[in-house]
Parts: structure tokens; C-alpha cells; sequence
């Protein structure tokens, strides 16, 4: 197939570019890399299946693809809230130009959401039923309206435009091409205790994240997309169910570092959730999909990537 991802550059679409290259198709990338970097997706530049387009995705184009992967978005607070204007253009003008050409070349189209329209949930662990708790005028909401837009959109374009789409709502993922800087609690911890500096905890350390390996999302992504089922075009929940605080997580890069380590207490930024973890039984039942790389074995490979980037 021909398999357009927009943020192919990014964390997560680099990942899913040589995924997708990797099972034989064409791949074009698209990216104004805002946080995507050419160094992810360098070492496909010599595959002839492989395309880049450097474009944003809040101005229209046209291409001809069998699907389209829609990742383009900042993800990480440091990065959404330096332009929140643009953040929500991001996802919801760039959902209107993807919903748009898939309707055109009737394409199948994939909206990468987020755990964020969850808010700071009442509900634990989260369904893909509930609706949230949310704030849509707080300092993350630029990210999460943007998301819970883009869904609107989707579901709409499906329903009124018989356009084929699929939404995942992705928790917590950490992996290699992670950036150091994007202010994400795992990559901190990492080039925090690579450096022997002490690791930031906001509030007490006690609230809660469920921490996904790319590989396990990229794999769910790739279920989700090619299934045929009645209820596909609904949300589904792409996590590791597995829960730990954030005193948890510490110690266990600690562990996977190799070296003790010191903890400064922060106060908590505004609308933090205190708790978030998966219920993910919708993607077992729809996808045959659960997660196989524990905490562990996933941050030895990530610690492993940030090491190798802080020597050069």
C-alpha cells in the first residue's frame, strides 16, 4: 500500500515509517519539524519505498494514498505550550486537510488521540465510554480540546461522509528517539540520572502513569488500521495497563541506569492527572492486542539510546 504519515518524522511516526517499510509498503512521511527530526528518518532516505515531504499540516495538499496515519502534533507540554494557538490549528485544521483528502482519494484514515481528553479522570481505570473531567480553558487544554476536536471531526466525517477512520487514544509511550529536552517524565529521569543530576518529581510522587514501549503502540496502531469490524471507527484505548507513581518509576530508572539516586520535589503543574491507567479490554477483544515489553526490559533499551546520544 501507499501509507501517508503525517509527524513521520516525530517520536512515534519515525517508528511507524520503518514499521510500515519494513512490511513492504510505500511510505511518505510529511513533517514542518517543529519536534520531528531528520535523524529519525535519515537512515531511510537510501530506501526507494520511502518519501519525505517537509509541509504542515494546517495548510492543505494532495497526494495519492491508500491510508493515512494522521500523528502530526507537539505531544509534549514544553513543546504544545509554547504556541497553544498553533497547537490547536495543528489538530484541528490538520484533521479537516487529512479528513479532506481521505474523503477525495478515499483513503482509510487513522487519528493518533490522546489519554489527555480523559482530563483528570474520576473514573479509574479509564473506559473509552467516559467522557472526562476536563478543563477546556487550563494551560494543557490548547493539547487536549485540540484532540478531542479532532475525534468530533473523525467521527463526523465518518457518520456524515462515509469516510473509513480509526481513533486510538494513546497513553504514556517511551522508547528510543525520544527527545531529551521534550520535558516527558521518562526521558527527564533518564538524562537526569545519566548526569548524576538529582530527578525532578512534581507534587509528592505519588500520582500515577501506565508506561508504554513504541513497540507495543506501533503494533496496536497496525491492528487497529487493518481490522473490519462494526465498532472500529470508535475510540480505542492503546496503553500498558501496567500503573506505577512516579516515586515508582524513579527508583526503576535508577535500577536500569545503574546508579543511586537523589529526588528533588517540585509543586505540581496546573491540571497534572493524578491518576491514569488503561483499561485496554476494548483492543484485546477488537485486536487480539496486550502489551508484551515490560517497564524493565523497555527502559534498559531507552537508557541504552540516551546514553549513546549524550556521548556524542
Amino acid at each position: 500500500m501507499r501509507i501517508l504519515v503525517t509527524g513521520g518524522a516525530g517520536f512515534i511516526g519515525s517508528h511507524l515509517c520503518e514499521r510500515l517499510l519494513k512490511e513492504g509498503n510505500e511510505v511518505i512521511a510529511l513533517d514542518n519539524f517543529f519536534t520531528g527530526r531528520r535523524e529519525n528518518i535519515a537512515h531511510l532516505f537510501d530506501n526507494r519505498q520511502f518519501e519525505l515531504i517537509r509541509h504542515d499540516v494546517t495548510e492543505p495538499i494532495l497526494l495519492e494514498v491508500d491510508q493515512i496515519y494522521n500523528l502530526a502534533c507537539p505531544a509534549s507540554p514544553i513543546h504544545y505550550q509554547y504556541n497553544p494557538v498553533k497547537t490547536v490549528k495543528t489538530s484541528v485544521m490538520g484533521a479537516i486537510n487529512m479528513l479532506g483528502m481521505a474523503k477525495r482519494v478515499k483513503a482509510r484514515i487513522f487519528q493518533a488521540s490522546t489519554s489527555e481528553v480523559y482530563g483528570d479522570p474520576l473514573v479509574h481505570p479509564q473506559t473509552e465510554d467516559y467522557f472526562g473531567n476536563v478543563n477546556s480553558i487550563g494551560l494543557r487544554s490548547c493539547y487536549d480540546e485540540g484532540k478531542r476536536v479532532a475525534e468530533t471531526l473523525f467521527m463526523d466525517y465518518h457518520r456524515q461522509n462515509g469516510v473509513d477512520t480509526r481513533i486510538v487514544r494513546i497513553f504514556n509511550t517511551y522508547g528510543p528517539k525520544m527527545m531529551q529536552n521534550d520535558g516527558r517524565v521518562v526521558s527527564n529521569f533518564i538524562v537526569q540520572a545519566l548526569r548524576g543530576e538529582d530527578l525532578t518529581i512534581y507534587g509528592t510522587g505519588e500520582q500515577t502513569r501506565s508506561f508504554c514501549y513504541i513497540d507495543d503502540l506501533v503494533e496496536g496502531f497496525i491492528r487497529l488500521m487493518n481490522t473490519e469490524a462494526d465498532d472500529i471507527h470508535l475510540p480505542v484505548n492503546i496503553g500498558n495497563p501496567g500503573e506505577f507513581t512516579m516515586n515508582e518509576l524513579a527508583h526503576e530508572v535508577a535500577k536500569a541506569v545503574g546508579r543511586d539516586i537523589k529526588i528533588t520535589h517540585l509543586p505540581l503543574p496546573q491540571d497534572d492527572p493524578k491518576q491514569r491507567q488503561p483499561n485496554i479490554e476494548r483492543a484485546k477483544n477488537l485486536l487480539g492486542w496486550s502489551p508484551t515489553i515490560p517497564l524493565d526490559a523497555g527502559l534498559q533499551k531507552t537508557v541504552a539510546y540516551f546514553a549513546e546520544r549524550m556521548k556524542a
